[in-house]
């Protein structure tokens, strides 16, 4: 079968599109998916870098979120039949990571367990599920499973031009907060505003710690004016310092990653003098998948897709999300050219 796969780790030039990769057969409890849709995530760059702690095998087919059909089911599967529109869990019942432990969504055919499989409602489209399960999974466990944010807080959603960003823009819209999207364009922030934003941070050219003090009062230690209530940080970095600065008393910071670096400069002063919640926020669950998918079943949200393109533009596809040039998610289809 037709597949992208990491043959090594390296760099987007080191990614190979092949014709020959083994199609994979229907073991035991689990079934093949006709792979029709599947999303990148900034994950696939790390595994192609490779991670410190992480033996990936390798070759490997890289993809974490696969809709698509029930092509073979293996023995004892049962609940499920041949042609099923199914959304797959990216995680297994063991904690292996699909796209990581095991082959991926950027091929034609992925083995999935039978515990993985969600059933896909038919208002839904394949690449609207694909889109949803790290992303908008990350993104929902967060905003809507914390509770941190509630109706009419100010919310800062930082790198707000990707998956997790866009997703978290649109579910604390939907909460009911005014929400600030800070991202690297102004091109992308025309395009926030477009998606509900009420405001927009180049954070190329602005500081928002700055932004913050002229639009929303800088945050007091002796009351509980000024600052974000929330701030959604999945950056790290160097926004890390401006962050706690921008956060007012008894305010929430949200984070769930650290693309931008992972140890930052901490000034533990802003933690307890300001009141500070900082809330961490790993991974997703199903509850979190079956809830997106009935948002977007009774049309109420939509996932922002950037792109859809074939198997023949997948590593270009991967090379663009490695630089930050998209907004929302880039959808793989690998029967597109087919």
């Amino acid at each position: 079968m037709r597949a992208v796969i990491i043959p090594k780790h390296g760099t987007v030039d080191d990614l190979q599109l092949v014709d020959d990769y083994p199609t994979p057969s229907a073991t035991p409890g689990h079934v093949v998916v006709k792979v029709r849709a599947s999303s990148l995530n900034y994950h696939d760059v790390f595994t192609l870098r490779g991670m410190p702690g992480i033996t990936v095998p390798l070759p490997v087919v890289p993809g974490l979120d696969i809709a698509g059909e029930i092509a073979e089911l293996g023995e004892g599967v049962e609940g499920w039949n041949i042609g099923d529109r199914v959304l797959v869990d990216p995680l297994t019942e063991r904690g292996h990571l699909m796209g990581e432990l095991l082959d991926g969504g950027l091929a034609e055919y992925a083995l999935a367990e039978a515990g993985q499989l969600l059933a896909l409602p038919n208002e839904v489209s394949f690449e609207q599920a694909a889109a949803l399960p790290v992303a908008y999974g990350t993104a929902h466990r967060m905003i809507v499973g914390t509770k941190a944010v509630q109706p009419g807080h100010k919310v800062l959603v930082l790198g707000a031009s990707g998956g997790v960003g866009t997703a978290s823009v649109l579910l604390a819209k939907r909460l009911g907060a005014t929400v600030v999207a800070a991202a690297g364009s102004d091109e992308k922030g025309e395009r926030l505003l477009e998606l509900g934003a009420d405001e927009f941070i180049n954070y190329r050219t602005q500081d928002f710690y700055a932004w913050t003090k002229e639009h929303l009062g800088k945050p007091s230690r002796t009351s509980y004016d000024g600052g974000f209530d929330v701030i959604v940080n999945n950056t790290g970095g160097d926004t890390w310092a401006p962050t706690l600065r921008s956060t007012k008393r008894g305010g929430a910071i949200l984070v769930c990653g650290a693309t931008a670096g992972y140890k930052p400069p901490e000034d533990l002063r802003y933690v307890w003098s300001f009141e500070l919640r900082i809330i961490g926020s790993n991974g997703f669950t199903k509850d979190d998948f079956h809830a997106l998918l009935g948002y977007v079943q009774e049309g109420s949200f939509s996932p922002v897709i950037d792109s859809v393109v074939g198997l023949d533009g997948a590593i270009d596809a991967l090379g663009r999300l490695e630089h930050r040039d998209f907004l929302g998610k880039i959808v793989i289809a690998p029967w597109k050219d087919a």
